[in-house]
């Protein structure tokens, strides 16, 4: 077995002092119930020491049932002290199984979590055996570590011993397994329950949600509620709120919150910042500003969230003025608070309060910048083609600048058609090896719009020889509470007749405005017409195309996309939204555009 035997440390037992004018009064003819009665009533350690002090005094510390009232509290209680438990279970010749679990319940709960394992390892060794109580704490202990090994190894314990049947291992057991990242393994486990409680459906969709597995927390909580399990957990919901946020589904996340009120008495902080940051992040700004501004306590998390979501929305002077009124309050910013204030002011184009807002962080509140805030600030220069002034900030910072500050640098050299710089900062990317596709698509495309088609071929070869593939692009969808998934040129997708008529008609329509495909996107040596066509199955046409077909006349569609839409798409959509009177949202994987009466809320500065 690859756990660790403890070592146990020649430490003392921690006697309690001598008594003061306060020490409580004993009866040193108590019994040994009244005793352990005292026991759990110790409000403070003072308290508990000198009840121990009793305890040895009247010859009762032998007594297993005063011994292990003794670990319990002192692991367990309020003002747990694992070090003095620690001591107390070094005392006792033989501890049963019950003092295990408690000693390992203890060091999970104050995070002394090798210390839990330890644990096990010794009540191994003195042929204690576990029972259905040692497995959920230990196994949360190779969950937070992680120790997958560690856990894959007590799995075969519970299985020995007998104990796989025990809903509250098997629980713990798909909880590890998700944690260490082997969701296979908690599906496995899941699927050999006979009954799956509420906390079985929870510790499953919690696996998957901690792997990024969005669609497959919807589908399994669908699952679920199509099994009859109605009444949903608050870490059930939380989770299934973390999908929506990341899928753009508004819909279910507008009926996740509906289950939240239903099935809670009240909504924490942590909740309702959770809803907010869900309502921003789909889109939905005036509902998340009004669920902000309605919170009885507001923290440090929710007053970020509120100014990260504001920058993506592109309402820099809105974030700005959060910010006065938290420091009003007297609420001390840090450094992610000013990430996306900084942001806030790189979306909006706030160039001059940027830069303000970056010399106040260092000076009035004494935060060094880190790589993030550079990034901040390198985003905000290069956004308002101040790309010299970018590149020298990259080349003065007191750190190596990272791949992401140039990958910032080269995304805009794209977009304001420097070369010279773009070529600069392609270099750097591959000097640091980052060895990511999109840099040399980025590359390359800057070489296809200046049409240098030989140096578009080569870039294209050196990704292909180092075995990089480019990111397919993609927009998801939301129609009637399921999220759907359009690719460019998608001919596979089982409503493809329909949405290509109906792309037809858009296109007839969108001449009668003047709208000329604005080929220059097409990023390929052909000729124009093929150019057009393939500019015209683009993934978020695509998707506004769907929408158009199965919802109703003057709803909004919203959109959430991969990678950056082009120029054209974003024309297309401002004219679709006047045309047929929809307000059509589009989620970018960093900013938001509210496309209504042919405007964009970004004013076509993104």
């Amino acid at each position: 077995m690859m756990i660790r035997t403890p070592v146990l440390h020649q430490t003392h037992l921690l006697v309690p002092q001598e008594d003061h004018p306060q020490t409580l009064k004993f009866d040193f003819r108590l019994k040994e119930q009244e005793c352990v009665s005292l026991v759990k009533k110790c409000k403070t350690i003072e308290e508990f020491r000198q009840v121990h002090g009793q305890i040895l005094k009247l010859g009762l510390f032998g007594n297993s049932f005063c011994s292990s009232n003794l670990v319990t509290t002192c692991a367990l209680s309020d003002w747990a002290s694992m070090e003095y438990a620690s001591s107390i279970y070094r005392q006792i010749d033989e501890p049963c199984s019950f003092i295990f679990n408690i000693m390992i319940r203890g060091h999970v709960k104050s995070m002394n979590l090798e210390e839990a394992l330890f644990v096990y390892d010794d009540m191994l060794d003195r042929g204690v055996e576990p029972d259905n109580f040692t497995y959920p704490a230990l196994l949360k202990a190779c969950a937070l570590i992680p120790a997958l090994q560690e856990g894959m190894q007590i799995h075969g314990h519970v299985f020995k011993l007998g104990l796989v049947d025990d809903e509250f291992v098997k629980n713990s057991l798909i909880s590890m397994y998700g944690k260490c990242g082997k969701v296979r393994n908690s599906c496995a486990v899941f699927e050999q329950m006979d009954q799956r409680s509420i906390a079985s459906w929870s510790a499953l969709i919690a696996a998957h949600a901690g792997r990024g597995m969005w669609s497959e927390c919807l589908r399994l909580f669908g699952d679920m509620s199509s099994e009859g399990c109605r009444k949903a957990e608050e870490s059930i919901l939380v989770s299934v709120l973390s999908a929506c946020t990341h899928l753009g589904a508004l819909d279910l996340g507008r009926c996740t919150h509906g289950s939240l009120l239903r099935n809670m008495s009240g909504l924490n902080v942590i909740v309702e910042t959770s809803l907010i940051d869900m309502y921003l992040k789909c889109g939905s700004l005036e509902k998340g500003l009004c669920l902000f501004q309605r919170m009885a306590k507001k923290n440090q998390l929710s007053r970020s969230v509120i100014i990260s979501g504001l920058a993506m929305h592109g309402r820099g002077l809105e974030a700005l003025k959060v910010f006065s009124e938290m420091l009003e309050e007297g609420f001390k910013p840090d450094d992610v608070i000013y990430v996306g204030v900084l942001s806030a002011c790189s979306r909006a184009g706030l160039v001059e309060e940027g830069l303000q807002c970056f010399e106040r962080m260092k000076i009035e509140h004494g935060i060094e910048p880190t790589m993030q805030h550079y990034g901040c600030m390198v985003d905000l220069m290069a956004r308002a083609d101040m790309l010299d002034r970018a590149f020298k900030l990259i080349n003065s910072m007191p750190m190596e600048p990272n791949d992401v500050l140039w990958r910032c640098l080269l995304s805009a050299c794209k977009v304001h058609h420097d070369i010279e710089l773009g070529e600069i900062a392609a270099k750097k990317l591959f000097q640091l090896n980052s060895d990511t596709a999109s840099d040399y698509v980025v590359l390359s495309n800057m070489y296809a719009k200046a049409q240098k088609w030989h140096d578009v071929a080569l870039t294209r070869t050196k990704m292909v020889h180092k075995g990089l593939t480019q990111v397919v692009g993609f927009s998801l969808v939301e129609v009637k509470r399921k999220v759907y998934k359009f690719v460019s040129q998608d001919m596979s997708h089982p409503h493809c007749d329909v949405t290509y008529e109906m792309l037809h008609q858009m296109e007839w329509q969108l001449k009668f405005e003047g709208y000329t495909p604005d080929t220059s996107q097409v990023l390929l040596d052909g000729d124009e017409e093929e150019k057009r066509q393939r500019l015209s199955r683009h993934s978020q046409k695509l998707a506004i195309a769907f929408a158009l077909i199965h919802t109703s006349q003057g709803s909004p569609i919203r959109i959430a996309r991969n990678i950056r839409m082009c120029s054209d798409c974003h024309t297309y959509t401002k004219l679709i939204s006047m045309i047929y009177e929809r307000k059509i949202t589009v989620r970018e994987r960093n900013q938001f555009h509210h496309f209504k009466d042919g405007t964009c809320s970004c004013r076509d500065y993104w």
